[in-house]
């Protein structure tokens, strides 16, 4: 009767944890070696996992069951299960990996490999890296999917284009010119436009899938690196390191129409399904920002490790 208890105990548990009413952000805290996980509803720290290491990259499983982080000084993939709230598996990748993507199907985990100029596919069912992709630019940071899986955009340190993957043959297939050290990506649900922060023309481009190429360049703030796009589409989110700022875009004028104080080198941000949250990590601050982006105004400063470089919400 007792074992039996135990484990209705242990599924209430995994269901209320999947059940929960609002989403959870995930920060990975570099100089930390660990992950905050926010209750969204609270914008309260509710857990810390420790992994080790340099975590960065981070990307979560479309189901919301599993975290991928980058773990910089291991070069690996950090698994983490979030029912169990453990990690379950470590695989290894090249040197310095950074950014990490999930493709739109779940079939693929993606992680930018800077030393290798190369972008890795893993297998999410097997968790076997499948194969990887040698890109143009040197020292790739971020790897994001368009919304349909056909495209991985690809932004590197020391480059002034975007690599642009196709997914399907396994190979580069352009570059499309930007401006110096390319940084964020974001697409629009659509599809149909990319926005790309560049940090040391501190200025956002915005390029035509279709066609692959620039149509338009926004002045952001300085050292703008990070994008972040909310369900509707209506909005870009650029975060400004050197300004310790937030500008946003609207995106049918293609002009900022607010700029939001956050804290010190804010980097990865990310918003809430529903659009009406923003996230914000303040790499120098040791914090994450919320923002309401129906007033655009700062709400609350939550602490978390030392040095979050990003935040994922699902």
């Amino acid at each position: 009767m007792k074992l039996h208890v135990g484990l209705c105990a242990a599924l209430l548990a995994c269901i209320g944890t999947l059940a929960h009413s609002a989403p959870f952000a995930y920060v990975p805290n570099e100089k930390s070696g660990s992950i905050s996980i926010i209750d969204t509803a609270t914008h309260h720290v509710v857990n810390t996992l420790m992994t080790g290491g340099k975590p960065r990259g981070i990307a979560v499983a479309q189901d919301g069951k599993t975290l991928y982080v980058s773990d910089q000084t291991a070069h690996g993939l950090v698994v983490i299960d979030l029912v169990k709230q453990e990690v379950a598996d470590r695989i290894a990748l090249g040197e310095s990996p950074e950014g990490v993507s999930v493709s739109p199907d779940g079939r693929w985990v993606v992680a930018a490999v800077e030393l290798s100029n190369s972008v890795t596919f893993i297998d999410t069912a097997t968790r076997q890296v499948a194969f990887s992709v040698k890109t143009q630019g040197k020292n790739p940071e971020h790897a994001v999917f368009s919304p349909d899986g056909r495209w991985l955009f690809v932004s590197a340190e020391e480059a002034d284009s975007v690599d642009i993957v196709d997914v399907a043959n396994r190979r580069q297939v352009n570059a499309v010119k930007v401006g110096p050290r390319p940084r964020g990506i974001g697409f629009l649900p659509d599809g149909s436009r990319a926005y790309v922060a560049c940090e040391l023309a501190s200025t956002v481009y915005v390029i035509d899938v279709k066609t692959q190429s620039v149509t338009n360049s926004i002045k952001a703030g300085e050292f703008a690196n990070g994008i972040a796009i909310p369900p509707d589409g209506k909005h870009v989110y650029v975060s400004n390191g050197r300004n310790a700022s937030v500008s946003i875009i609207d995106v049918a004028s293609q002009t900022i129409t607010a700029t939001v104080p956050v804290g010190k080198r804010p980097w990865g941000l990310a918003t809430t399904p529903d659009g009406r949250t923003l996230y914000v990590a303040n790499g120098r601050s040791d914090s994450v920002s919320v923002i309401d982006t129906e007033t655009a105004q700062a709400i609350a400063t939550i602490p978390v490790g030392t040095a979050p470089w990003g935040v994922v919400i699902r």
